[in-house]
C-alpha cells in the first residue's frame, strides 16, 4: 500500500513511461483545443479580449510545460512539475473569470474546469495517485471561489451549492481518472514485478545449482584427467622429482582456479558466460571487487538489458562491462566494438532514460570504432 502511494508509473514501469510519453502532447493538444472552441462559443459574454487571449495562451503554456516534463530526457517527473502544470492552468482558468466580468452569468460552460482535469489526466503515467488527487481537490477549491464570486450574492443555500458542484464536477471526475489508473496501473505492474521476481529467483537458483554442478564437474574432470593419473604414476614410481613437484603445484592451481571461478562468479558473470554461449559474442567482466552484487534489482536490470540488446543483431563484435569506485560513487562502463550494424546514439538514448528512472546517472560516446554508456550510482 506505501508503495502505491510514493510510486509512479513512470517509476515502477520506466519502459511504459516512455511509451506514455506522447499521451501528454496530445491532451494538452485538447486542452488548448478545448480552450479555443468554448471561448469561441461564449465570445458573446467575452468583456475584455486580452484577458480571453491571455487566458488561451496560458493553456498553452500549461501543455508545453507538461509536455516537456514528460520527455523521456528530462525523466523523472516531479511532483512539482504537477503543481506548475496545474497553477499554470489555475491561473488560465482565473484569467477567464476576469475576461467575462460584467457579463452577469454564472461559470456553467467555461473551460477551466474541463483543461484542468485533461492536464492532470494526461499527466497521470507520470504522478502518483496522492498527488493527481491533491492537485485536483486543491484546483476545485479555487475553481469553487470564483464560482461563488461569478454569482455574485445573486444565489444562495442549494442554488450555490448546485452551482459549485456543477462547476467543479469536470476536474474532480478527470482527476479521480487520473489517481485511479495510476493506483492501479501501479499495482498491476508491482504485483506483476512480484511474480517476475519469484521466478528469477527460481532460476537465480538453478543457476546457481548448475554453476556449482559446473565447478564440480570441472574440479572432476581437472581430478580424472590429470590428477588421478598422476597421483598413479607417483605411487608407482621410486622416486619423485623435482619434475613432479612442479606438476603437483600446477595441478593444486588448476583446483583452485575452478573454484575460486565459481565462488567468486556473479549474475552478470552468468551472462556473459550466456552470451557467449547462445549468440557468440565474447563478453568480459572486469569486477574484482565482486560490485555487480550490490546494485539493486532494477539496476540490475537496466544493465542486462544494455548488454543483451548490444550483444543481438550484430551489433558488436565484443563487449566489456568494467566496474569500478570514484568519488563516492559506482561507475559502470560498458564498452562495445561495433559490428555489421553499429548502435547509434538515439537508440542509446533509452537506455539512458531508463537508467535515470533507477536512480543511476548515465552518458554516452558512440563513434566508429567504439560504443561507450558510462552509468554512475551511489555507493551506499
Amino acid at each position: 500500500m506505501m508503495l502505491r502511494i510514493r510510486l509512479t508509473q513512470q517509476e515502477a514501469d520506466p519502459i511504459g513511461g516512455i511509451a506514455a510519453a506522447p499521451i501528454v502532447p496530445i491532451g494538452s493538444a485538447l486542452a488548448v483545443a478545448a480552450s479555443i472552441g468554448l471561448t469561441f462559443v461564449h465570445r458573446s459574454e467575452v468583456s475584455s479580449t486580452l484577458a480571453a487571449l491571455l487566458g488561451i495562451l496560458l493553456v498553452a503554456a500549461a501543455g508545453v510545460v507538461a509536455s516537456v516534463s514528460a520527455l523521456p530526457s528530462r525523466a523523472p517527473f516531479t511532483a512539482e512539475r504537477l503543481w506548475l502544470v496545474v497553477s499554470v492552468a489555475v491561473g488560465a482558468a482565473i484569467t477567464e473569470y476576469v475576461s467575462t466580468l460584467g457579463a452577469d452569468r454564472p461559470l456553467v460552460g467555461d473551460y477551466g474546469p474541463l483543461v484542468i482535469g485533461i492536464l492532470i489526466l494526461a499527466v497521470a503515467p507520470f504522478c502518483t495517485w496522492m498527488s493527481l488527487l491533491t492537485a485536483g481537490m486543491l484546483a476545485a477549491a479555487v475553481l469553487a471561489i470564483l464560482a461563488v464570486g461569478a454569482a455574485g450574492g445573486r444565489l444562495s443555500g442549494d442554488s450555490l451549492v448546485a452551482l459549485v458542484a456543477l462547476d467543479t464536477l469536470p476536474v474532480l471526475a478527470l482527476s479521480a481518472a487520473a489517481a485511479g489508473y495510476s493506483y492501479a496501473i501501479v499495482g498491476e505492474t508491482l504485483a506483476w514485478q512480484r511474480e517476475a521476481n519469484s521466478a528469477a529467483l527460481a532460476r537465480d537458483a538453478e543457476m546457481r545449482a548448475g554453476i556449482a554442478r559446473s565447478v564440480q564437474q570441472s574440479r572432476v574432470s581437472v581430478l580424472g584427467r590429470e590428477v588421478l593419473p598422476f597421483l598413479a604414476g607417483i605411487m608407482t614410481a621410486d622416486r619423485i622429482t623435482v619434475a613432479d613437484a612442479d606438476r603437483a603445484r600446477e595441478l593444486a592451481e588448476a583446483l583452485r582456479r575452478a573454484l575460486k571461478e565459481g565462488i567468486e562468479s556473479t549474475w552478470l558473470d552468468d551472462l556473459a558466460g550466456s552470451i557467449a554461449g547462445v549468440r557468440g559474442v565474447a563478453v568480459r567482466v572486469d569486477d574484482p571487487g565482486g560490485a555487480a552484487r550490490d546494485l539493486r534489482a532494477d539496476q540490475r536490470s537496466t544493465l542486462t538489458a544494455l548488454v543483451s540488446w548490444l550483444s543481438t543483431s550484430g551489433r558488436s563484435s565484443a563487449i566489456t562491462a568494467s566496474f569500478r569506485a570514484r568519488d563516492h560513487e559506482g561507475v559502470v562502463t560498458v564498452s562495445a566494438t561495433p559490428a555489421q550494424q553499429a548502435p547509434v546514439r538515439r537508440d542509446l538514448e533509452r537506455f539512458v532514460v531508463v537508467a535515470r528512472s533507477v536512480g543511476m546517472r548515465a552518458d554516452t560516446s558512440v563513434s566508429r570504432d567504439n560504443v561507450l554508456v558510462e552509468f554512475r550510482y551511489d555507493l551506499e
